[in-house]
Protein backbone atom coordinates (compact mmCIF):
# COMPACT_ATOMS: atom_id res chain seq x y z
CA UNK A 1 0.00 0.00 0.00
CA UNK A 2 0.94 3.64 -0.38
CA UNK A 3 3.12 4.79 2.54
CA UNK A 4 0.58 7.53 3.38
CA UNK A 5 -2.26 5.01 3.68
CA UNK A 6 -3.52 4.92 7.28
CA UNK A 7 -4.50 1.27 6.85
CA UNK A 8 -1.07 -0.27 6.41
CA UNK A 9 -1.22 -3.09 8.91
CA UNK A 10 -3.92 -5.12 10.61
CA UNK A 11 -7.24 -3.77 11.84
CA UNK A 12 -7.35 -2.99 15.57
CA UNK A 13 -10.87 -4.34 16.02
CA UNK A 14 -11.00 -3.58 19.73
CA UNK A 15 -10.13 0.08 19.19
CA UNK A 16 -12.56 0.31 16.28
CA UNK A 17 -15.32 -1.21 18.40
CA UNK A 18 -14.71 1.42 21.05
CA UNK A 19 -15.31 4.04 18.37
CA UNK A 20 -18.45 2.34 17.01
CA UNK A 21 -19.80 -0.06 19.66
CA UNK A 22 -22.15 -1.83 17.24
CA UNK A 23 -19.08 -3.37 15.59
CA UNK A 24 -18.36 -5.39 18.75
CA UNK A 25 -21.17 -7.87 18.12
CA UNK A 26 -19.58 -8.87 14.81
CA UNK A 27 -16.05 -9.42 16.15
CA UNK A 28 -15.07 -13.09 16.42
CA UNK A 29 -11.83 -15.03 16.84
CA UNK A 30 -10.12 -16.55 13.83
CA UNK A 31 -8.34 -19.96 14.03
CA UNK A 32 -5.28 -18.16 15.42
CA UNK A 33 -7.49 -16.63 18.12
CA UNK A 34 -7.04 -13.15 16.70
CA UNK A 35 -10.04 -10.79 16.43
CA UNK A 36 -11.71 -10.48 13.02
CA UNK A 37 -15.16 -10.33 11.42
CA UNK A 38 -16.99 -12.43 8.85
CA UNK A 39 -16.18 -10.47 5.70
CA UNK A 40 -18.96 -12.34 3.89
CA UNK A 41 -21.52 -10.72 6.20
CA UNK A 42 -22.67 -7.38 4.68
CA UNK A 43 -23.84 -6.06 8.07
CA UNK A 44 -20.43 -6.78 9.60
CA UNK A 45 -18.57 -5.10 6.74
CA UNK A 46 -20.82 -2.05 6.91
CA UNK A 47 -20.22 -1.75 10.66
CA UNK A 48 -16.47 -2.05 10.06
CA UNK A 49 -16.62 0.68 7.41
CA UNK A 50 -18.58 2.93 9.74
CA UNK A 51 -15.92 2.45 12.40
CA UNK A 52 -13.03 3.07 9.99
CA UNK A 53 -14.62 6.21 8.59
CA UNK A 54 -15.35 7.61 12.03
CA UNK A 55 -11.97 6.69 13.55
CA UNK A 56 -9.72 7.80 10.70
CA UNK A 57 -11.73 10.34 8.69
CA UNK A 58 -14.03 12.00 11.21
CA UNK A 59 -17.27 10.90 9.55
CA UNK A 60 -19.84 10.22 12.25
CA UNK A 61 -22.89 9.66 10.04
CA UNK A 62 -22.46 7.10 7.28
CA UNK A 63 -24.70 4.36 5.91
CA UNK A 64 -25.67 2.83 2.59
CA UNK A 65 -29.05 1.55 1.39
CA UNK A 66 -29.55 -2.24 1.44
CA UNK A 67 -27.94 -3.91 -1.56
CA UNK A 68 -25.63 -1.03 -2.48
CA UNK A 69 -21.87 -1.38 -2.79
CA UNK A 70 -19.96 -1.36 0.49
CA UNK A 71 -16.41 -0.35 -0.48
CA UNK A 72 -13.14 -1.58 0.97
CA UNK A 73 -11.87 1.57 2.67
CA UNK A 74 -8.11 0.76 2.57
CA UNK A 75 -8.17 0.19 -1.20
CA UNK A 76 -10.11 3.38 -1.85
CA UNK A 77 -7.65 5.31 0.32
CA UNK A 78 -4.77 3.87 -1.69
CA UNK A 79 -6.25 5.25 -4.92
CA UNK A 80 -6.59 8.69 -3.34
CA UNK A 81 -2.96 8.78 -2.17
CA UNK A 82 -1.50 7.51 -5.44
CA UNK A 83 -3.63 9.97 -7.40
CA UNK A 84 -2.51 12.76 -5.06
CA UNK A 85 1.08 12.05 -6.08
CA UNK A 86 0.16 13.07 -9.64
CA UNK A 87 -0.48 16.59 -8.36
CA UNK A 88 2.68 16.83 -6.26
CA UNK A 89 5.07 19.52 -7.39
CA UNK A 90 8.50 19.28 -5.82
CA UNK A 91 7.25 16.28 -3.85
CA UNK A 92 4.50 18.24 -2.08
CA UNK A 93 0.84 17.36 -2.61
CA UNK A 94 -1.38 20.47 -2.87
CA UNK A 95 -4.01 20.73 -0.15
CA UNK A 96 -7.09 22.74 0.57
CA UNK A 97 -10.07 24.19 -1.26
CA UNK A 98 -7.98 25.40 -4.19
CA UNK A 99 -7.85 21.77 -5.43
CA UNK A 100 -11.01 20.64 -7.23
CA UNK A 101 -11.51 16.93 -7.95
CA UNK A 102 -14.13 15.20 -10.11
CA UNK A 103 -15.34 11.83 -8.77
CA UNK A 104 -16.94 9.96 -11.68
CA UNK A 105 -19.46 7.51 -10.22
CA UNK A 106 -19.60 8.58 -6.57
CA UNK A 107 -22.09 5.87 -5.63
CA UNK A 108 -24.24 5.82 -2.52
CA UNK A 109 -21.17 5.48 -0.28
CA UNK A 110 -19.46 8.79 -1.23
CA UNK A 111 -16.15 7.22 -0.28
CA UNK A 112 -13.66 9.19 -2.40
CA UNK A 113 -14.90 12.64 -1.31
CA UNK A 114 -14.84 11.47 2.32
CA UNK A 115 -11.21 10.36 2.16
CA UNK A 116 -9.98 13.11 -0.16
CA UNK A 117 -11.52 15.81 1.99
CA UNK A 118 -10.16 14.36 5.25
CA UNK A 119 -6.65 13.68 3.97
CA UNK A 120 -6.04 16.68 1.73
CA UNK A 121 -8.89 19.16 2.25
CA UNK A 122 -9.90 18.98 -1.42
CA UNK A 123 -13.23 20.09 -2.84
CA UNK A 124 -15.21 17.67 -4.99
CA UNK A 125 -17.77 17.51 -7.75
CA UNK A 126 -19.23 13.99 -7.69
CA UNK A 127 -21.40 12.45 -10.40
CA UNK A 128 -23.61 9.40 -10.74
CA UNK A 129 -26.41 8.13 -12.98
CA UNK A 130 -28.44 6.65 -10.10
CA UNK A 131 -30.74 9.15 -8.30
CA UNK A 132 -31.06 6.88 -5.25
CA UNK A 133 -27.27 6.70 -4.91
CA UNK A 134 -27.03 10.49 -5.19
CA UNK A 135 -29.76 10.92 -2.58
CA UNK A 136 -27.86 8.74 -0.11
CA UNK A 137 -24.57 10.50 -0.85
CA UNK A 138 -26.34 13.82 -0.22
CA UNK A 139 -27.47 12.55 3.18
CA UNK A 140 -23.89 11.64 4.08
CA UNK A 141 -22.64 15.06 3.00
CA UNK A 142 -25.34 16.96 4.87
CA UNK A 143 -24.85 14.79 7.97
CA UNK A 144 -21.16 15.60 8.36
CA UNK A 145 -19.87 19.14 8.85
CA UNK A 146 -16.52 18.27 7.30
CA UNK A 147 -18.22 17.51 3.97
CA UNK A 148 -21.02 20.06 3.94
CA UNK A 149 -20.29 22.74 1.36
CA UNK A 150 -17.25 20.86 0.05
CA UNK A 151 -18.96 18.32 -2.25
CA UNK A 152 -21.29 19.14 -5.15
CA UNK A 153 -23.39 16.30 -6.57
CA UNK A 154 -24.43 16.05 -10.22
CA UNK A 155 -26.53 13.50 -12.06
CA UNK A 156 -25.06 12.32 -15.35
CA UNK A 157 -27.09 10.96 -18.27
CA UNK A 158 -25.63 7.85 -19.90
CA UNK A 159 -23.98 7.00 -22.16
CA UNK A 160 -21.95 10.17 -21.53
CA UNK A 161 -19.34 9.93 -18.80
CA UNK A 162 -17.62 13.33 -18.84
CA UNK A 163 -19.33 15.28 -21.61
CA UNK A 164 -22.02 17.63 -20.39
CA UNK A 165 -20.85 17.26 -16.81
CA UNK A 166 -18.34 20.09 -16.53
CA UNK A 167 -19.28 23.76 -16.56
CA UNK A 168 -17.39 25.74 -19.24
CA UNK A 169 -15.34 27.74 -16.75
CA UNK A 170 -14.56 24.87 -14.37
CA UNK A 171 -11.03 23.58 -13.98
CA UNK A 172 -10.41 20.22 -12.29
CA UNK A 173 -7.04 19.20 -10.93
CA UNK A 174 -7.91 15.51 -11.01
CA UNK A 175 -10.54 12.96 -11.96
CA UNK A 176 -11.13 9.75 -10.00
CA UNK A 177 -13.12 6.83 -11.37
CA UNK A 178 -13.66 3.24 -10.22
CA UNK A 179 -15.83 1.90 -13.05
CA UNK A 180 -18.07 -1.17 -12.99
CA UNK A 181 -15.93 -3.96 -14.40
CA UNK A 182 -18.51 -6.53 -15.49
CA UNK A 183 -19.97 -6.49 -18.99
CA UNK A 184 -23.41 -7.84 -18.01
CA UNK A 185 -25.63 -8.66 -15.05
CA UNK A 186 -25.03 -12.36 -15.66
CA UNK A 187 -21.27 -11.86 -15.47
CA UNK A 188 -21.64 -9.92 -12.21
CA UNK A 189 -23.79 -12.67 -10.69
CA UNK A 190 -21.34 -15.37 -11.77
CA UNK A 191 -18.49 -13.43 -10.17
CA UNK A 192 -20.42 -13.11 -6.93
CA UNK A 193 -21.14 -16.85 -6.85
CA UNK A 194 -17.46 -17.57 -7.39
CA UNK A 195 -16.58 -15.35 -4.42
CA UNK A 196 -19.08 -17.11 -2.17
CA UNK A 197 -17.76 -20.50 -3.28
CA UNK A 198 -14.19 -19.45 -2.55
CA UNK A 199 -15.26 -18.49 0.96
CA UNK A 200 -17.16 -21.79 1.31
CA UNK A 201 -20.19 -19.74 2.31
CA UNK A 202 -23.81 -20.91 1.91
CA UNK A 203 -25.07 -17.67 0.33
CA UNK A 204 -23.95 -18.67 -3.15
CA UNK A 205 -26.89 -16.98 -4.85
CA UNK A 206 -26.39 -13.49 -3.45
CA UNK A 207 -24.14 -10.65 -4.38
CA UNK A 208 -21.50 -9.07 -2.18
CA UNK A 209 -23.34 -5.78 -2.67
CA UNK A 210 -23.95 -3.39 -5.50
CA UNK A 211 -26.71 -2.22 -7.77
CA UNK A 212 -26.69 -2.73 -11.53
CA UNK A 213 -24.83 0.46 -12.44
CA UNK A 214 -22.23 -0.23 -9.74
CA UNK A 215 -21.50 -3.74 -11.00
CA UNK A 216 -21.78 -3.77 -14.76
CA UNK A 217 -21.82 -1.62 -17.88
CA UNK A 218 -22.09 -2.64 -21.54
CA UNK A 219 -18.64 -3.83 -22.60
CA UNK A 220 -17.33 -3.86 -19.03
CA UNK A 221 -14.63 -1.64 -17.57
CA UNK A 222 -12.52 -1.71 -20.76
CA UNK A 223 -15.33 -0.20 -22.87
CA UNK A 224 -16.11 2.31 -20.12
CA UNK A 225 -12.47 3.38 -19.86
CA UNK A 226 -12.11 3.73 -23.64
CA UNK A 227 -15.22 5.93 -23.79
CA UNK A 228 -13.97 8.05 -20.91
CA UNK A 229 -10.61 8.42 -22.66
CA UNK A 230 -12.26 9.54 -25.90
CA UNK A 231 -14.43 12.07 -24.09
CA UNK A 232 -11.45 13.37 -22.13
CA UNK A 233 -9.76 14.61 -25.30
CA UNK A 234 -12.42 17.30 -25.65
CA UNK A 235 -11.77 18.48 -22.08
CA UNK A 236 -7.99 18.43 -22.07
CA UNK A 237 -7.65 22.10 -21.10
CA UNK A 238 -10.17 21.79 -18.24
CA UNK A 239 -8.54 18.88 -16.39
CA UNK A 240 -4.95 18.60 -15.22
CA UNK A 241 -4.87 14.83 -14.66
CA UNK A 242 -7.46 12.27 -15.69
CA UNK A 243 -7.36 8.90 -13.93
CA UNK A 244 -9.31 5.66 -13.82
CA UNK A 245 -8.87 2.42 -11.88
CA UNK A 246 -8.55 -0.74 -14.02
CA UNK A 247 -9.26 -3.91 -12.02
CA UNK A 248 -8.56 -6.56 -14.64
CA UNK A 249 -5.07 -6.79 -16.09
CA UNK A 250 -6.49 -8.26 -19.32
CA UNK A 251 -8.22 -4.93 -19.99
CA UNK A 252 -5.13 -2.77 -19.66
CA UNK A 253 -3.74 -3.21 -23.18
CA UNK A 254 -6.90 -2.08 -24.99
CA UNK A 255 -7.28 0.92 -22.68
CA UNK A 256 -3.68 1.97 -23.19
CA UNK A 257 -3.99 1.55 -26.96
CA UNK A 258 -7.05 3.81 -26.99
CA UNK A 259 -5.25 6.44 -24.95
CA UNK A 260 -2.07 6.34 -27.01
CA UNK A 261 -4.10 7.09 -30.14
CA UNK A 262 -5.31 10.28 -28.44
CA UNK A 263 -1.68 11.40 -28.00
CA UNK A 264 -1.71 12.72 -24.41
CA UNK A 265 1.36 14.62 -23.27
CA UNK A 266 1.95 12.01 -20.57
CA UNK A 267 0.45 8.59 -19.85
CA UNK A 268 1.16 6.60 -16.68
CA UNK A 269 0.15 3.32 -15.09
CA UNK A 270 0.45 2.91 -11.33
CA UNK A 271 0.13 -0.53 -9.78
CA UNK A 272 -1.83 -0.74 -6.52
CA UNK A 273 -2.54 -3.76 -4.33
CA UNK A 274 -4.48 -4.78 -1.26
CA UNK A 275 -3.71 -8.28 -0.04
CA UNK A 276 -3.88 -10.58 -3.06
CA UNK A 277 -5.92 -8.12 -5.13
CA UNK A 278 -3.92 -6.14 -7.67
CA UNK A 279 -5.23 -3.24 -9.75
CA UNK A 280 -3.71 -0.40 -11.67
CA UNK A 281 -4.44 3.30 -11.99
CA UNK A 282 -4.23 4.66 -15.52
CA UNK A 283 -3.55 8.41 -15.56
CA UNK A 284 -3.07 10.85 -18.42
CA UNK A 285 -2.78 14.57 -19.14
CA UNK A 286 -3.05 16.63 -22.30
CA UNK A 287 -1.01 19.47 -20.79
CA UNK A 288 2.72 19.71 -21.43
CA UNK A 289 5.21 20.45 -18.67
CA UNK A 290 4.89 24.21 -19.12
CA UNK A 291 1.09 23.98 -19.01
CA UNK A 292 1.22 21.94 -15.82
CA UNK A 293 3.56 24.42 -14.16
CA UNK A 294 1.27 27.30 -15.10
CA UNK A 295 -1.70 25.36 -13.73
CA UNK A 296 0.09 24.90 -10.41
CA UNK A 297 1.02 28.59 -10.30
CA UNK A 298 -2.62 29.59 -10.84
CA UNK A 299 -3.70 27.23 -8.07
CA UNK A 300 -1.23 28.77 -5.63
CA UNK A 301 -2.39 32.28 -6.58
CA UNK A 302 -6.00 31.28 -5.90
CA UNK A 303 -5.34 30.26 -2.28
Amino acid sequence: MHPSNRHNGRYDFRALARSVPELARFVVANPSREPTIDFADPAAVEALNRALLKTFYGVSRWSIPPGYLCPAVPGRADYIHHAADLLAAGGKVPRGDSVLVLDVGVGANCIYPIIGRAEYGWRFVASDIDPAALANARGIIEGNASLSGAVTLRRQTPPSILLGLLEPEERFDLTLCNPPFNASLEEAQAGAKAKWAKLDHPQTGKNFGGQGAELWTPGGEAAFARRMATESAALGTQVLWFSILISRSANLESVMDALERLRPEELRTIEVSQGNKKSRIVAWTFLDEKGRQEWGARRKAAR
